[in-house]
């Protein structure tokens, strides 16, 4: 067998979100049972993707998501080099739902990090997520993959940025407790924004979103007032009218810069024309996305170079790995060589004059190592008996 490297598991591409859901495993109960019945293995499990990666055989990972109640046409299989690659193409963010994505290289961390604690890693499965982890880091460093707003929620706040430069100390409006409300908030925690002004036609679930970001929250009667103390407005309210209008902007001192990323639209688009306000909408985001996903599609090769070099180099780490004992009787063999040949010598010239007896054959016995990948390892005596010939 070749790399003995495995994954198998469903994402976005295969399967639907009601099968994503039921191949969920929670951090603190399923995930940790899934580790124990795997015995070794490391376990990615996202919204958009739960796969499980190991060694040796993939049947007991298979017979565990089956048992989720996944059928089997949501599943892929991948083996040696190909699950390796796939594993590569996630860390980057090629395999992500918006490609070049962040997020996905922080869980692929905190996957190893739990899997260490269970006790669930082993050589092959740590190298392979180090050296992904480290591939993750080099594509969104040395690439412009990564570069760009590619949701709309994203390129509401890169468009703020753009206006204000530094957000803290400004009040930001909030209108709608929606998923798109809670995504531009997560962008936008990071910013130190002065006020977080939380504005919903349910009170309540304005109160649970603020409270999780740290802001104030408002009923839509209340709406008037916020305005009045905002700098900035991102509406994404579920509204069937208008609930922004030219009457409800009394001339201000300083400018209203508002983005209405709502479908239907919260704000008339006549406020556009008032004096004071600033108004963009979904067109305008759009098309900021869509040219930094046109960005991002180019540097998809440079990424791919990048991948196939990592794998480049975690092949030639393990050939060594599977010749290790023998590359140490090896080095043992030349140190007795070297004193032999230099009887004189201190323990530093030995080391030296063995390592570089041994060096030649350690490359030569890496090199066939990866030849026959696909045999067995070589023997712990097979080295010797070659070298005891020469």
């Amino acid at each position: 067998m070749a790399l003995l490297l495995y994954l198998v598991g469903l994402s976005h591409k295969t399967a639907p979100l009601e099968v994503r859901e039921k191949a969920a495993l929670d951090p603190v109960v399923a995930l940790p049972a899934a580790l124990s019945a795997l015995g070794k293995g490391v376990v990615l499990s996202t919204c958009n993707r739960t796969e499980l990666y190991g060694v040796g055989s993939p049947e007991k990972a298979r017979a565990l998501l089956l048992s989720r109640g996944v059928a089997p046409r949501y599943l892929y299989v991948k083996e040696g080099v190909e699950a390796l690659r796939h594993l590569y193409r996630v860390a980057a963010g090629l395999d992500s739902l918006v490609v070049g994505e962040a997020q996905i290289l922080g869980q692929v961390r905190e996957a190893l990090f739990l899997a260490r604690r269970q006790g669930a890693t082993e050589s092959l499965l740590e190298k392979a997520f180090q050296s992904a982890i480290a591939l993750g880091k080099r594509a969104r460093s040395e690439t412009g993959i990564g570069m760009g707003a590619v949701s709309v929620a994203y390129a509401a706040l890169d468009l703020a940025l753009a206006v204000y430069g530094d957000l803290s100390g400004l009040s930001v409006a909030v209108l709608g407790a929606g998923e798109m409300a809670e995504l531009f908030l997560t962008h936008l925690k990071a910013h130190g924004v002065g006020r977080i002004l939380v504005v919903n036609r349910t009170e309540e679930k304005a109160r649970a979103l603020a409270e999780r970001f740290g802001g104030e929250a408002f009923g839509l009667p209340a709406l008037p007032q916020v305005l009045r103390q905002a700098d900035l407005v991102v509406a994404s309210a579920a509204a069937p009218h208008y609930l922004v209008g030219p009457e409800d902007l009394p001339k201000r001192a300083k400018p209203l810069f508002l983005i209405d990323i709502a479908l239907p639209r919260n704000i008339d688009p006549r406020v556009g024309d008032l004096p004071h306000a600033y108004l963009y909408n979904l067109d305008d985001l759009k098309r900021v996305v869509d040219r930094n996903l046109r960005a991002r599609a180019g540097e998809i090769p440079k990424v791919e170079a990048l991948i196939e070099k990592a794998l480049g180099d975690y092949m030639e780490w393990y050939a060594g790995h599977r010749v290790r004992e023998a590359i140490r009787a090896l080095e043992a063999w030349a140190r007795v060589q070297a004193a032999k040949a230099q009887p004189e010598a201190g323990p530093v010239e030995l080391e030296k004059a063995a390592g570089r007896l041994a060096h030649p054959f350690i490359l030569g016995l890496k090199r066939r190592a990866l030849d026959r990948v696909g045999g067995p390892p070589c023997p712990e005596d097979c080295l010797l008996y070659r070298l005891s010939r020469t």
